[in-house]
């Protein structure tokens, strides 16, 4: 039987951080959970997971919500890579990404953390920065406001109303990469 694709949105616990810009990887995986109608339960890793297939045959999906803070989301991937007996080339990650405009999904593998706590945290803890990003657009601090509070701020009504759209693309990306593979979702996420 083949692999399946452990993926990880990541986010801060807590119901005052869910709607954060910085939750938006665990919101991507809401709508992957209503999609392959999963739910998320606890698991020994440190994490909630929820399990299921994009449709009939196709791949399975782990997907995984640490239940740490985005900065030490390292440890709980390690663990759940571990106990799927999984490499990380089956590991996507799904985070915001300040560098990318609002409301648009760009996916890569491998490369540096960008400054992102989080994915520096899994590179460490997993020893590799070769897995597959699915890097969310938020956008930067309008002004001067500090990215880190930026951040940790609800998305504003304007950008809630395009929300689902995000979410649903993002998913959608997920889903492509575990169908088809990362070029072929490229294709699709980065052309005009």
């Amino acid at each position: 039987m083949e692999d399946p694709w452990l993926v990880v949105g990541l986010g801060n616990p807590g119901a005052g951080y869910s709607g954060n810009r910085h939750n938006v990887g665990q919101m991507v995986l809401a709508t992957l959970a209503d999609r392959i109608d999963a739910r998320f339960k606890s698991h020994k890793t440190n994490a909630a997971v929820a399990e299921g297939r994009s449709f009939p045959a196709g791949p399975r999906l782990v997907l995984a919500k640490p239940n740490t803070f985005m900065n030490v989301s390292g440890s709980p991937v390690a663990q759940l890579l571990a106990f799927y007996s999984l490499e990380p080339d089956r590991l996507i990650v799904v985070h915001d990404e300040l560098d990318i405009p609002f409301d648009s999904v760009r996916l890569k593998a491998g490369g540096g953390h960008g400054g992102h706590n989080g994915i520096r945290d899994i590179i460490a803890a997993v020893g590799t920065p070769d897995f597959v990003r699915v890097r969310v657009g938020i956008g930067r601090p309008p002004g001067r406001q500090p990215a880190a509070d930026f951040v940790l701020k609800d998305f504003a009504s304007a950008e809630r109303e395009v929300l689902p759209s995000l979410l649903d693309d993002a998913a959608d990306a997920v889903q492509q990469i575990a169908a088809e593979g990362l070029t072929a979702a490229q294709q699709k996420f980065h052309s005009p």
